[in-house]
């Protein structure tokens, strides 16, 4: 990529388990341009060609790009190719949310076959220490358990973005482990409970398991930022968020 005598541009790169996703910002971190695909596998692939786009449909912001950092599972066989420097995911979360969220003191992220929390805590003079906890070792509670239930419950993704998340109507779903939500899913499935029964009833299942688990003992504390693809694109799983953080912070006495 050269230099030429336009503002520079820096190009963040997220290379996931299922998706690659890109931003381009100038130096006021205003975006000007990104992309968010599937790969289907095929990271490196997927990457180039939506470079390729951009540099088809926006050269003159292609051409500007000065610095390339790149982060996500795998992105550090991608980075040489780059010449991009990577930056561990974690670290790269945390240091967005203090620069651009400098309040939020939980972060929850579930990403295609991985979550994470992450917590701040203040320790003196406005420093603040971070504790990770992070599910790298199975796909329970991720994007891609959400997206093999549902395509199990016959639901196609405009349906399951339209959701609305109700508490009153729950069945028992094993979120500890991906394949045995599956298996409680094709049982839910079976004996005729309705679609937005089984999918509320799957994230709820996917909240608790990372209320009760992935937090280690720690209680989030306000505010809570939600990240990743599922807790962006699922309305529903937000609102369960919502419901079940406020509920434990009456049960705590936050």
């Amino acid at each position: 990529m050269k230099k030429t005598t336009h503002s520079g541009y820096t190009l963040g790169i997220d290379i996931g388990s299922t998706t690659v996703k890109y931003v381009v910002c100038d130096h006021r971190f205003t975006i000007v341009a990104k992309e968010y695909t599937p790969h289907w596998t095929k990271q490196a692939d997927t990457l180039l060609n939506m470079l390729q786009r951009l540099s088809d449909t926006s050269g003159e912001i292609f051409d500007a790009i000065e610095k390339v950092y790149i982060t996500g599972s795998g992105a550090s066989r991608i980075a040489p190719m780059l010449n991009a420097r990577f930056v561990q995911e974690v670290n790269a979360v945390v240091l967005s949310v203090e620069h651009l969220h400098p309040d939020v003191n939980a972060v929850i992220e579930l990403g295609g076959q991985d979550a994470k929390i992450i917590h701040f805590k203040e320790i003196e003079n406005g420093k603040k220490s971070v504790i990770t906890s992070m599910n790298d070792k199975c796909a329970s509670g991720t994007g891609a358990t959400i997206e093999k239930c549902t395509m199990k419950v016959g639901m196609v993704s405009d349906e399951v973005q339209k959701l609305v998340f109700n508490p009153d109507k729950l069945h028992h779903v094993a979120a500890k482990c991906g394949v045995f939500a599956e298996t409680d899913i094709v049982n839910l499935v079976k004996t005729s409970v309705p679609s937005d029964e089984i999918m509320n009833s799957l994230a709820d299942a996917i909240v608790m398991q990372n209320l009760t688990v992935l937090t280690r003992g720690n209680t989030l504390m306000p505010s809570v930022l939600l990240l990743g693809g599922p807790n962006t694109y699922l309305p529903f799983l937000q609102e369960c968020w919502r419901v079940r953080i406020a509920q434990l912070w009456d049960e705590r006495g936050v």
